[in-house]
């Protein structure tokens, strides 16, 4: 609060300088009366009324008249005696704004700021919770019964539902958006995503069209043809999912979390024909590290099961406890639930955080509903274990909705 006090007061100073500096920086002699001042407009004006004359732009008997009227005003004003300097140092007036004007301030403030939010005690307003979050999309699901036509609006509602988990409702909502979706590719994505959840995984019917529509809408939506290559992966048609897969590479960027997560499912799917994997182009050499890991298992909750989609991203992600780079992630689709890990160098984000490096770690697993590295409220997480580096047989039970 007293650096706001402070800053307060400087700006008011510095207001105050520019206010009356025409009258701390007058030089001295520079006064100048009224009939000084008078007597420069009328020569302006004579100027002005002759150069109209010379150009034809008023009439003579026009021009005599008002040099006559120009020529009064002037004898008039020489006998006039008030010959007082019209620029003046008002004293009284400065001494008078001087006072007012930071107390006028300060009354303002008081009045309609909020001095109790400089007090660094009030800290932040209070997060958002789910009840607050329920609340909002109760209060959107009312005002749509009454604006049925409102087709982006039951977009918006099918979203919000999706992202707190209510994959049923949103499918309702997004029945009532119609053709709002039609021409929009990753909305289809997500209403066949939505679809394939509430059928258990099943992309048949409603999802596959869904997805088609997306594709032909977009054909190089990168969730329609992750999903896409995740219901012929889930029908064994391995061909088939291999193609649309390798569609998606080139919209990666190598070398990321998106990049790697990719690759396991094309070698998935490669290892389910029978055939070995080629692998992505050897990134450049990097000094050799100390061997270091920890493995495990992810599992998800049995009473979430409903929450996750065939189209998330599961990720098992290790810390340096009290850093937030992650010295190590794994990405790989819901679909490999319950999933055996084990997290070493080949899947650090820097050279210079590596596992090996250190000598304990946080590890948590978390399913992601936009496949995302940043957390997102809806995502489904598991409780944060610090383990030592070397550990093995680290159990990782997704249970939680992060709010």
């Amino acid at each position: 609060m007293t650096g706001f006090l402070v800053a307060g007061a400087l700006a008011l100073v510095l207001v105050l300088a520019l206010l009356f500096r025409p009258f701390w920086w007058k030089k001295s002699g520079a006064q100048v009366s009224r009939r000084q001042l008078n007597a420069a407009i009328y020569r302006d004006q004579a100027v002005r009324l002759e150069s109209d004359r010379t150009d034809n732009m008023i009439a003579e008997a026009d021009y005599q008249q008002a040099r006559a009227e120009l020529q009064r005003r002037v004898i008039d004003d020489t006998q006039d005696a008030d010959d007082t300097a019209t620029v003046r140092t008002p004293k009284k007036t400065m001494l008078v704004v001087g006072l007012l004007l930071p107390i006028a301030a300060a009354a303002l403030y008081l009045l309609l700021g909020s001095p109790a939010t400089l007090d660094p005690d009030n800290g932040p307003q209070r997060a958002a919770t789910p009840q607050d979050m329920d609340r909002l999309v109760a209060n959107l699901a009312m005002k749509l019964e009454t604006d049925p036509d409102n087709l982006q609006g039951w977009t918006m509602l099918a979203r919000s539902y999706k992202m707190l988990g209510r994959n049923a409702e949103a499918e309702q909502a997004f029945v009532r958006a119609g053709a709002f979706l039609d021409n929009d590719a990753q909305l289809l994505a997500i209403y066949a995503d939505v679809a394939a959840t509430n059928a258990n995984g099943n992309f048949s019917g409603k999802p596959a069209q869904l997805l088609e529509k997306a594709l032909r809408v977009d054909p190089q939506n990168a969730m329609a043809l992750w999903l896409s290559g995740t219901a012929a992966f889930r029908a064994n048609q391995f061909d088939v999912a291999l193609r649309i897969w390798e569609r998606l590479v080139p919209q990666v960027e190598p070398g990321s979390d998106d990049a790697r997560m990719l690759q396991q499912a094309i070698e998935a799917a490669y290892a389910a024909t029978g055939k070995v994997a080629p692998q992505p182009a050897a990134s450049p050499a990097q000094p050799a590290a100390p061997t270091g890991s920890v493995s495990g298992v992810v599992e998800l909750d049995p009473a979430l099961k409903a929450k996750a989609a065939p189209g998330d991203t599961v990720m098992v992600i290790a810390r340096v406890p009290g850093t937030r780079m992650p010295v190590a992630v794994l990405r790989a689709p819901a679909t490999s639930l319950p999933l055996k890990f084990t997290l070493d160098d080949s899947l650090a984000m820097s050279p210079q955080a590596r596992i090996s490096g250190a000598s304990t770690v946080e590890i948590e697993a978390r399913i992601s509903k936009s496949g995302m590295a940043q957390a997102e409220p809806g995502d489904l997480v598991s409780a944060v274990q610090t383990v030592k580096v070397g550990a093995n047989g680290i159990a990782l039970q997704v249970n939680t909705v992060r709010p």
